[in-house]
């Protein structure tokens, strides 16, 4: 009897990695989330590398999730007003989030090294406000690991974001330039 259970558990085993290995589906638990302000008075940069996602390589389909409250600042007062209720409300929304479809791709081949453009159509949402965000990135496919590389541009008003007086006021610029790093596995 506990032969015939061990051999059932090993098969069902193969079974799932067998599958899971064939689902297409591509994940990190590390993608690096970089994003900057440029103004005259000053810059700012956080980078964030805690953001889960995952590539579907047979549907297309791209999944980001960003805890906010893990971006990084130089100094501890940006990271102060980031977080607050006036600007981010990290407390509130805790996570930003990206679901898009490559929409291009029959011209990427998952299971073929090389270096890919993608062309990416989903919605983001940030701070509870969810907008269309059509994106371009660039998959490179090596040994069975798939890296993607991106950069946008956010202007802030379009998700509540800013402050309207004072000197936090002048020192964010009202488009901020985000980057993503992103190495995954099957």
């Amino acid at each position: 009897m506990k032969k015939s259970i061990i051999i059932i558990a090993a098969v069902v085993l193969v079974l799932l990695s067998a599958f899971s290995a064939v689902s297409g589906k591509y994940v990190t638990k590390g993608a690096h989330i970089n994003f900057f302000s440029h103004t005259s008075v000053e810059d700012i940069k956080a980078d964030n590398y805690k953001a889960v996602s995952t590539i579907d390589s047979e549907t297309g389909v791209v999944i980001f999730s960003i805890p906010m409250q893990s971006f990084e600042f130089e100094k501890a007062l940006m990271q102060k007003h980031y977080n607050s209720k006036k600007f981010l409300d990290t407390q509130t929304y805790p996570k930003a989030k990206y679901k898009g479809k490559i929409t291009n791709l029959s011209e990427i081949n998952f299971d073929k090294d090389g270096t890919y453009q993608a062309v990416i159509t989903g919605q983001m949402t940030i701070k509870g406000q969810t907008k269309d965000s059509d994106q371009k990135g660039t998959i490179t496919v090596k040994d069975g690991e798939v890296h993607v590389t991106a950069k946008t541009t956010i202007t802030l008003a379009d998700y509540g974001i800013g402050f309207e007086k004072g000197k936090p006021a002048k020192n964010i610029a009202k488009t901020i330039d985000v980057t993503v790093d992103a190495k995954y596995k099957k």
